[in-house]
């Protein structure tokens, strides 16, 4: 086992007991149509009804709860008009820390209203989320807050990897897993916890073909400076910081990339909000789509499918069920 799953399997469990109490034990759901559509035993990981709507509470939590009590009343920020926005939000309201998220100029007000929901004081800047998060880092440093990076933090992977604690509670012995990739937070945290259970698993990245990022950089030995283009899965979309520690974890973790386009993508979310009766986000259905893309290798197999989120807006929606994203 590489010395990056090991570290991040016993940081895990810290994590674990650390943030108990404070996030949702997502339910582990065994789906019957998806089991006797692909001819496995398939289970969803609802990651979706987390507080916030996404797995990202875990690593913000966890984050903040490693904080001594005088870097904690220092403040954090943090840069997203997404999930990691609402999720920052939301354990700093939970652990009475103050903070900022900074947000692009143009992000709607829809996204706004989620993260003041929670609590958060919010802040715009740039016009595109690279300036954002510039300037976020540029602000934590020079008022001696904490950056909460969405996924360049061994605590941040650490609380995302709890996920994957539970699905070893939850299931034990799995065949494969499924999980969509950005910065690779997710995948690093939970399939090393997988890993280390079960070094047989096998672990799939999924990703958009219209934003491969880590998929390329893996394949290329570094991390690439891409272009991403418009993709359903705007929760994994967009470059990887230089340096970031989820590229050698990824390298050690992911056995294989899956790569689908947008017509995939929306036929996995109709497929899953069909049968389940429960709205997911593209990147959830990213991971989805690579399921049935890998329908043969997986056939008679036990496989758990991450449902990573559920924040998606009304307009968006609307376009996957109407079918306008073919």
């Amino acid at each position: 086992m590489s010395q990056y799953i090991r570290n991040t399997v016993e940081a895990a469990a810290a994590a674990a007991q650390r943030i108990k109490g404070h996030v949702v034990r997502t339910a582990l759901t065994r789906s019957e149509t998806f089991s006797r559509e692909l001819e496995a035993e398939v289970f969803f990981k609802m990651e979706h009804l987390q507080t916030t709507g996404s797995f990202k509470l875990r690593g913000a939590t966890n984050r903040l709860m490693t904080l001594s009590d005088g870097d904690r009343a220092k403040g954090c920020v943090a840069a997203s008009s997404g999930n990691h926005g609402a999720a920052v939000a939301c354990a700093m309201q939970k652990l009475d820390t103050m903070g900022l998220i900074f947000v692009p100029e143009q992000t709607s007000a829809a996204k706004v209203g989620k993260i003041e929901a929670y609590g958060g004081e919010v802040r715009y800047f740039g016009s595109d989320g690279l300036d954002t998060e510039r300037h976020a880092r540029d602000y934590a440093r020079e008022n001696g807050m904490l950056y909460l990076s969405p996924y360049n933090d061994e605590q941040v992977i650490a609380g995302q990897a709890t996920c994957g604690v539970e699905i070893v509670e939850q299931t034990g012995d799995v065949d494969a897993v499924f999980i969509a990739v950005g910065g690779g937070g997710l995948i690093g945290g939970v399939g090393s916890v997988l890993k280390a259970h079960n070094p047989a698993i096998r672990v799939y990245g999924c990703q958009p073909q219209a934003s491969p990022v880590m998929a390329r950089s893996i394949a290329a030995g570094e991390i690439l400076d891409l272009p991403s283009a418009a993709t359903l899965s705007d929760g994994t979309a967009g470059g990887i910081e230089p340096g970031a520690i989820t590229f050698p974890l990824n390298q050690a973790v992911v056995d294989e990339f899956v790569l689908v386009n947008e017509q995939q993508i929306a036929d996995a979310m109709r497929t899953f909000m069909a049968s389940e009766d429960q709205t997911i986000e593209g990147a959830a259905g990213v991971a989805i789509a690579a399921m049935f893309e890998r329908r043969a290798a997986i056939a008679g197999k036990k496989v758990v499918v991450v449902v990573c989120g559920g924040n998606i807006s009304d307009e968006l929606l609307a376009s996957v069920v109407d079918n306008r994203n073919a």
